[in-house]
Parts: C-alpha cells; structure tokens; sequence
C-alpha cells in the first residue's frame, strides 16, 4: 500500500501543471493560489514548479486531491469534449469576452494613464502593452476561427468516418499550430507584465473610480485570458497536433 502510494506521487511529481488542469479544470484553483501558471507554462512538472516557487510538492498534492474529490461534471470535463464543440465553445465563450470587452478595457487604460500617468508611471506602460494585445488578439483570432478551426472540424471529422484527411490540411495545422503556440507565448509575456507592474493589481489610496475599474477589468481579462489559453495549449491544440 505504502509503495503504491509512493509510486502515485511519484507520477504525480512527473506530471506537468497542463496535464493536471486538462484533467480536472478545478484544479487551477490551486496553481493560481500559488501563482503558477498553468495556461502558457502549463509544460512545466509539479516537481520542478514546487522548486522554483520553493513549494511543499505533498502539500500541493493534497490540495489537489482535496478540489477533486467531488464529482466532476460533464460541463467541467473540457478534455472530454469533440473537438469542435470544444472549438465553438472556445469561438462563443472567449473570443466572444474579447470582442465585446478589449476595446473597452483599453480606452480605460488610456483614460487613467492620462489622468494618473505623472504620479503613477507605470500605468502609461500599462497602456501602451494592452494596445500591442488588443492589436495582436485582431489577427490570432481570425486565424484561428478562419483557418485552424475549420481545418481542424474537417480532418477531425474525416477520421470519424475512416477517410484520410488531406495531406494540405495537415501540413496547415501543424504550420498553425506552431504560429499560435508562438503568440500564446507572447500574450503571455505581455499579461505578465502588467500583472508585475500593476503590482498583481493592488489599488493606490489616491486614485479614482475609473482607475478602480480598469484593475479590476485587467484582472478580469487576466483570468478569461489564462483559462481560454490552457483549453487551446493543452486540449485542443494537443488533440489537433494527434489527428
């Protein structure tokens, strides 16, 4: 029992922080507590996660246990999904937050850096990262939906019914494939940034209102964005680079 034990620990340590969240979305509940990212840096181990955060990998695991014990349910279960339901989710859930809020978040932006800007700096660069996301979120989207999408639907539904998929269409979403995982990475980075220079979005005592809801709409887009990466990176774009 105690060797059994060992060896699921063990396998747990090997695990990288995407595989555990693919599984069980609920338990990015955990790594965000810690602050360990699990969309862009999900290919990192639990083992070597814990020793750059300086974390007890037992006690991580235990958390992790203890967020899946219950049941989790079918609308929770994202690596379970078809691959082009996944993607339609995907198009309606995250793309659809991105458009209806970006354009938004960066006039907010824009607004305090002119109002706040000489006493608090950072927000001017806040202002200028947000634009080159806004900017590059334009085309990375249409990619996606224009092109990998669909060329995703038809080879995966080609398999369904025993047909080979065509030779361009593979050749296309490896190419795609690569090109998203690149700006991921990017987006990422940028994310980053304003989290590091927004001080993880801490509220100066000297600011106004509008200064309040542009923190929190950053934050806001922080999450979606974290959440809508890890079900690319590690779900969908794993199962599309198999097909």
């Amino acid at each position: 029992m105690q060797e059994s034990a060992s060896l699921q620990t063990k396998e747990a340590l090997d695990k990288t922080i995407g595989e555990f969240v693919a599984e069980d979305y609920r338990t990015a509940t955990v790594f965000e507590k810690y602050g360990v990212d699990f969309c862009c840096g999900g290919q990192v181990t639990l083992s070597a996660t814990c020793r750059e955060k300086g974390l007890d990998p037992a006690a991580i695991q235990r958390e992790i246990e203890l967020v899946k014990s219950e049941p989790v349910t079918r609308s929770q279960n994202y690596a379970a999904w078809e691959l082009s339901f996944l993607a339609d989710y995907i198009v309606n859930t995250h793309h659809a937050y991105l458009n209806e809020n970006t354009g938004q978040i960066a006039a907010y932006a824009h607004k305090i850096a002119e109002v706040h800007g000489a006493h608090h700096p950072e927000v001017i660069e806040i202002a200028t990262i947000f634009d080159k996301i806004a900017a590059d979120m334009v085309g990375h989207l249409r990619e996606e939906e224009e092109v990998l999408f669909p060329m995703v639907k038809r080879v995966d539904a080609a398999r369904k019914t025993g047909t080979p998929p065509e030779a361009k269409d593979r050749a296309a979403i490896k190419a795609s494939l690569e090109k998203l995982g690149h700006e991921h990475e990017e987006i990422g980075d940028a994310i980053h940034a304003i989290r590091h220079l927004a001080k993880d979005y801490a509220i100066p005592d000297d600011v106004c209102n509008t200064f309040v809801v542009t923190y929190q709409k950053l934050k806001e887009f922080e999450d979606d964005l974290h959440k809508h990466v890890h079900l690319e990176n590690n779900i969908l774009f794993l199962k599309a680079a198999t097909l």
